[in-house]
């Protein structure tokens, strides 16, 4: 007879299952939560630069969704300065046989492209020299016929865009401007190269209404392609260039270097066009805090800018090395600080009279952290002066040192100080608290081109035109290792900077730059006969030239909503 009782068991695997689907619920809740807020939150870090930015997979909500940058206004200027000529203090590449100890037998050879001595032979006190420019530039021309004494070509100065200068033109059409000859210019060669100058930008193909990059473009991926419409400005309608830079007044034969621009892979890089980017800036401003590569694109965006509007500085401040120029018309304010390290640093002489530099690898440069409040843009770049003779600090306590003279120090590797100083600088713009609310900018390590030898033992840059794809030899040793580091120091700080409502985004040019071997400066930032004890500069751009396209390029990054 069976039993006619109720079967237990079957209630507890009921039960049993009951509980489980209750937790593979919960469980599979929480991992999609986690997801969403993860995959958000990648989605706002690495894809800022596309104008189409990728859905959150399973959004609910998210607290890391992306949001539009604010910008402060900037806040008053400081008190004209009452000079009334403009002073541009630039910092000297070269050293002199009056400037420069004899290094020690064992000590390392030091480059001067990115020495603080002066470029006049005669001084000795300040490190800096300062050069008088006329504040307010020549009337625009219809045509520039130079001094065959100063081997530059003829050249055609665009049309202006800014209405006044259009109207100054038009009462000036039958003028033309000859720049002085020079008694102590070289004498001309029959052959001088002819350069016209476009009077307007065309776009590659791009647009220039397309703001930032489409998805899937890797903007520093790339060649240098053909651009017979360059240059879009001259030596002569540009007079913010530095001497050391000009290679155009200096008697460059080849100017083939400047008939190039890069274009990316799977996009187009539009060309600058100041019109827009001025617009862009209005009531904004920008800073170039760095070394002499910083001042060098500052330079080239004043360059690329001076068609539509002449800016004027506003405060210069040689003993800080600090300016700040104002274009009056968009209320838009660059500025310029010349921190080659970022971090604190103080040079001192050794009792050899050689040079050593403390750097205090956790305390940001008080030349620029003070001012963060005032600016709405930063764009940062370093490493070039890491592998000077330096001793290292932390809590004001000596840590480490590279190529010292100092007995029981512990050596310190230029890699190691370059990372923490570059973390230090990134974590006080995360970390700031004078009311800096806006895009960070890091540009990578441009790299130098000495061939046939060091720069000092007669290394040179004489090629005339770019790599071709695939023929740019590889970025190895210690630009290698800087390069890296500063790229993951960057994606460090945008992840954290994201955190806290600030925008950092990556101009990277190093491999578009590995490939420009011709477009520096070489023998061309001074005149061959004079005598003073110079060195090739393969650091450093021309102007007009390849570092134009750093302000192409951030000009598109910038354009990010």
């Amino acid at each position: 007879m069976k039993s006619c009782g109720i079967d237990l068991s079957i209630i507890e695997r009921q039960k049993f299952s009951f509980l489980a689907a209750l937790k593979f619920l919960l469980l599979a809740s929480l991992v999609v939560l986690f997801l969403n807020s993860t995959i958000s939150l990648y989605t706002n870090v690495s894809t800022r630069y596309y104008t189409n930015h990728h859905p959150s997979f399973l959004r609910i909500s998210s607290t890391f969704s992306s949001s539009s940058s604010s910008f402060s206004s900037p806040p008053p200027h400081p008190p004209p300065a009452s000079s009334s000529s403009l002073k541009m203090n630039f910092v000297s590449l070269f050293p002199t046989e009056s400037t420069t100890p004899s290094p020690e037998p064992d000590s390392p050879s030091v480059s001067p492209f990115n020495s603080l001595q002066s470029f006049s032979s005669n001084s000795t006190k300040s490190p800096l020299r300062y050069v008088l420019l006329d504040r307010h530039p020549p009337p625009p021309q219809i045509s520039l016929r130079f001094v065959s004494s100063e081997s530059i070509p003829s050249l055609l100065i665009p049309s202006p865009i800014n209405p006044k200068i259009e109207k100054s033109l038009s009462s000036n059409q039958s003028n033309s401007l000859r720049l002085p000859s020079s008694s102590t210019s070289p004498t001309s060669s029959s052959a001088t190269p002819k350069l016209k100058l476009n009077s307007s930008i065309k776009q590659g193909g791009g647009g220039s209404k397309r703001k930032g990059f489409p998805k899937g473009c890797e903007p520093s991926k790339g060649e240098w392609i053909r651009d017979l419409n360059a240059p879009y400005y001259t030596n002569s309608t540009c007079w913010t260039i530095q001497e050391h830079q000009n290679c155009m007044k200096y008697g460059r034969p080849n100017l083939d270097f400047l008939k190039w621009r890069w274009k990316p892979d799977d996009c187009e890089l539009p060309l600058l066009e100041p019109a827009e980017f001025l617009e862009l800036m209005r009531g904004k401003s920008l800073a170039f805090i760095g070394d002499s590569l910083a001042r060098n694109q500052m330079q080239s965006l004043m360059c690329l800018l001076s068609r539509v509007e002449y800016p004027e500085e506003i405060w210069p401040s040689a003993a800080d090395n600090v300016t700040q120029m104002l274009y009056k018309n968009y209320n838009f304010t660059i500025w310029t600080f010349w921190s080659p390290f970022l971090i604190r640093a103080t040079e001192s002489m050794t009792s050899n009279k050689y040079g050593m530099w403390s750097l205090y690898l956790d305390e940001a440069d008080p030349l620029w952290q003070p001012h963060l409040g005032r600016f709405d843009h930063i764009v940062l770049n370093t490493g070039n002066w890491y592998t000077r003779p330096a001793q290292f600090y932390e809590k004001r306590k000596l840590i480490g040192c590279h190529y010292c003279v100092l007995k029981k120090v512990p050596f310190m590797s230029v890699y190691k100080a370059h990372r923490r100083a570059f973390r230090t600088a990134l974590d006080a713009i995360v970390g700031n608290k004078r009311g800096f609310a806006g895009v960070t900018v890091v540009r990578t390590l441009s790299p130098s081109h000495f061939e046939g030898g060091e720069w000092n033992k007669g290394g040179d840059c004489r090629r005339t035109a770019p790599f071709g794809r695939g023929k740019a030899p590889k970025l190895k040793g210690m630009d290698l290792e800087l390069y890296r580091d500063q790229l993951k120091e960057f994606w460090k700080a945008k992840w954290e900077g994201n955190e806290k409502g600030l925008e950092f985004r990556l101009l990277d040019t190093t491999q578009a730059m590995m490939m420009r071997p011709d477009g520096h400066p070489s023998s061309y930032g001074h005149w061959p006969h004079e005598q003073r004890v110079l060195y090739n500069d393969c650091v450093h751009w021309c102007l007009p030239g390849p570092v134009d396209m750093w302000n192409d390029f951030l000009f598109q990054v910038l354009s990010v909503s």
